[in-house]
């Protein structure tokens, strides 16, 4: 769905100067510039959730933006299903954003003179659908985030996730093909901030979006995104699953944020056997579990039994074995 290749994002009154001698030497800047994003390249599949995490001043907010071109980069190629958005006039930037593309911001930007029910609509007002045709679809995005019953209400009536839910609700109305999210939740309270998780996975369940998620918080990461990228510098320095990274981070840096990430939560089944192969068909008496099913829920069947344990996949296939060695030490072992 989302290719990104060689983005480079240089800030100052040369920048594509800057690139040249950037690109000469890699470890030293122009004066007078800043280098916000440094050769990323990755790609998203249709439906998945990419996250891409850092501390403050890593570079991931700009790269967002470098997506729908709210700043253009110095140089490199964003593709959408094979059509590069850095080469869009004005007007097929403008039908892109309409159409197929949706960002939700960390501050909310609701426009406070309106009631709900149109800010979710103001999309669909600006590129031009009927006022019956937006009403309705914004009425069904309202009863999807679960604001049924506040549509008449101004965004200073609403509480912070609220406020959030329809921010969220807005940028579903135009159905887009990707999803933007630039720190959506931070400025939330912890236990609202873990709900609008919750009814992130729980939209993405039903509607399959294709999103891209940009956070500072390592847990926030690993509850929501299908393979993530840990961003230094404005650079990628590793990218990989929830558990890729958990189990073998890239370096002290990646190691610095995975530590205290709840392995128990993180792991699975499949992820211990993955690579292995059987050596003989296990025996029929013994217990099988799923490979997606977390060590959380398996540490259980192993403190209980002393028997190795088959992972299956999908198709009740037999993909490897476990015992309570294995699944002990992997929640043992220091990140």
């Amino acid at each position: 769905m989302l290719t990104c290749r060689n983005i480079w994002k240089i800030f100052g009154p040369k920048p594509e100067k800057a690139l040249e001698e950037l690109k000469r030497q890699l470890n030293a800047t122009p004066a007078n510039h800043v280098a916000a994003v440094r050769d990323v390249s990755f790609e998203v599949k249709k439906g998945e959730t990419f996250v891409v995490m850092g501390l403050s001043g890593s570079g991931k907010s700009t790269l967002i933006r470098c997506i729908s071109r709210l700043a253009d980069p110095t140089s490199g190629e964003v593709l959408v299903e094979g059509r590069d958005v850095l080469k869009m006039n004005d007007a097929e930037l403008r039908e892109f954003r309409r159409h197929h593309i949706s960002m939700v911001f960390q501050n909310f930007g609701l426009l406070p003179h309106r009631r709900v029910v149109d800010n979710v609509a103001f999309g669909l007002e600006v590129r031009g659908d009927a006022p019956k045709t937006r009403t309705e679809t914004a009425m069904r995005m309202i009863e999807l985030v679960g604001l049924k019953g506040w549509e008449q209400h101004y965004p200073k009536q609403l509480s912070g996730g609220m406020q959030q839910r329809v921010g969220l609700a807005r940028a579903l109305a135009v159905d887009p093909e990707i999803m933007l999210f630039d720190e959506p939740f931070s400025a939330l309270d912890p236990l609202i901030r873990n709900e609008m998780q919750d009814e992130l996975l729980r939209l993405q369940a039903t509607l399959h979006k294709t999103s891209i998620f940009i956070t500072h918080d390592f847990a926030e990461a690993l509850k929501l995104g299908d393979h993530i990228a840990i961003m230094k510098s404005g650079r990628f320095v590793q990218m990989g699953t929830p558990a890729e990274l958990v189990l073998n981070p890239a370096d002290d840096y990646v190691r610095a944020f995975v530590k205290d990430a709840p392995r128990a939560k993180v792991l699975s089944a499949g992820v211990l056997v993955n690579g292995q192969t059987l050596a003989a068909q296990p025996a029929a008496d013994l217990r099988r579990v799923p490979a997606n099913l977390s060590l959380e829920k398996l540490l259980p069947l192993v403190a209980a039994d002393e028997q190795s344990i088959v992972v299956v996949d999908g198709n009740q296939r037999p993909i490897g074995t476990l015992d309570r060695a294995t699944v002990l030490h992997a929640l043992a072992v220091e990140a």
